[in-house]
């Protein structure tokens, strides 16, 4: 099929205006700012003809591409959030086109010392006659989630003006705060009113994901003994100081996001605050199944325990919550979900190739509150840096994906 991309003028449009989410901030959105990418979205969606598209009080786009057939089509949705990452500036973004890329150095010129090397991104060996697209190396690109919103604006708006091109309702979310893992937090799923789902936030052309790690988040306040340091001889107790033995116990060879691959999950703090008399650890738990998530905890509180032991006047409080779940669970109720889209790979002329996350989408969490929701490519690469890049053709396929996709659906129905 003919598709006049608009994909690439979306892409850097998007990535000039910052979205940087805020985990300190308990608003939603966690900043104002992503709702100016949000008005910009909707002012797009109107002008092609989705009459409903609108931004709500937290931040979220909401809009219908409206069903063009006969048949009883599920309705789809296709996600992907405003957001960029807390880890690296995304203010005032210079998106720079190395064009007919043929596998030299790029070096970003905001900073010398910031050089893509094929031996250092492996994928750009795939990039030869590519368009590649980076920052200018003061700034993250915004590639993880922008590429995606860019796609599944050009699919819609391929939609839109090929009437001819059968498809059944879809449904268009945009989410703010999915970096800092509140993406869903106030979404509205009776207004969303999707049956089946798609994240486009993936990495790697023809790439489909479908599983993620299962998530929990940990808490430890220790209360130590505070007294005065010149007569503290045998009362004080510091909490800053078990805080620091509690990291250190933890396990060093194995259980550590620096020493695991695959499908192996660990135990990673992530912070530490507090003074003599408290201190807080917080740290984040991985791993593929409940039961393997379940076996951290139990590593955690044990090495809690037998720390407290040499602090007998002290006190470790350890608190646990869900953040999110494996949506494999979901998804292999729903085979038919991510067999279209293997399909729909396979029509744009891609090998599918199904992957695991390590870590987790708002597909995770829409899986689970009844929307089964995959990760679709969308070609973004080395994201949350200044590194970060997108090739124009990796983001062209994915558009080519997503229209398949809705095409498929319609076909089977």
């Amino acid at each position: 099929m003919k598709i006049n991309h608009t994909v690439t003028e979306r892409f850097v449009r998007y990535v000039q205006i910052d979205t940087q989410s805020n985990p300190e901030s308990e608003t939603c959105p966690s900043t104002l700012k992503q709702k100016n990418l949000g008005k910009i979205l909707v002012e797009e969606l109107l002008e092609m003809g989705i009459s409903d598209a609108h931004l709500d009080e937290f931040g979220y786009v909401y809009a219908t591409v409206p069903s063009n057939t006969n048949k009883n089509v599920p309705v789809i949705c296709f996600c992907s959030h405003m957001d960029t990452s807390p880890d690296c500036s995304g203010e005032n973004v210079k998106p720079i086109i190395h064009k007919n890329y043929q596998g030299e150095e790029l070096i970003l010129p905001a900073d010398n010392s910031i050089v893509l090397r094929m031996t250092e991104h492996e994928d750009l060996k795939n990039q030869i006659g590519n368009d590649i697209i980076t920052a200018d190396g003061s700034t993250l690109l915004g590639a993880d989630n922008k590429a995606g919103l860019a796609e599944i604006m050009d699919a819609a708006n391929f939609f839109i003006t090929h009437p001819e091109v059968k498809h059944g309702t879809i449904r268009i979310l945009f989410t703010p705060d999915e970096e800092i893992g509140r993406g869903v937090d106030k979404v509205d799923m009776k207004k969303l009113g999707a049956q089946f789902g798609y994240t486009m936030d993936g990495e790697t052309r023809g790439h489909l994901e479908d599983e993620t790690f299962s998530a929990d988040g940990a808490t430890v306040t220790i209360t130590g003994v505070s007294t005065h340091p010149g007569f503290a001889k045998g009362k004080m107790e510091s909490a800053i100081k078990i805080s620091a033995a509690i990291v250190d116990a933890l396990p060093k060879e194995t259980c550590t996001p620096e020493t695991t691959s695959g499908m192996e999950g660990f135990i990673h703090p992530t912070s530490i605050s507090g003074n003599i008399e408290q201190s807080t650890i917080h740290l984040i738990l991985r791993d593929f199944t409940d039961e393997k998530l379940r076996e951290k905890e139990t590593i955690l509180r044990s090495v809690v325990n037998e720390v407290m032991k040499k602090f007998p006047h002290s006190t470790a409080k350890v608190e646990v919550r869900e953040q999110y779940r494996n949506m494999k669970v979901v998804l292999e109720k729903n085979p038919q979900v991510t067999a279209y889209a293997i399909e729909a790979i396979k029509r744009a002329g891609m090998t599918p190739q199904r992957e695991s996350i390590r870590g987790g989408t708002d597909g995770s969490r829409l899986s689970f509150m009844g929307l089964p929701c995959p990760n679709i490519f969308a070609g973004e690469h080395a994201f949350h840096s200044k590194q970060e890049w997108v090739s124009v053709q990796d983001m062209q396929k994915a558009v080519e994906t997503i229209i398949h996709l809705a095409c498929i659906w319609e076909e089977k129905s």
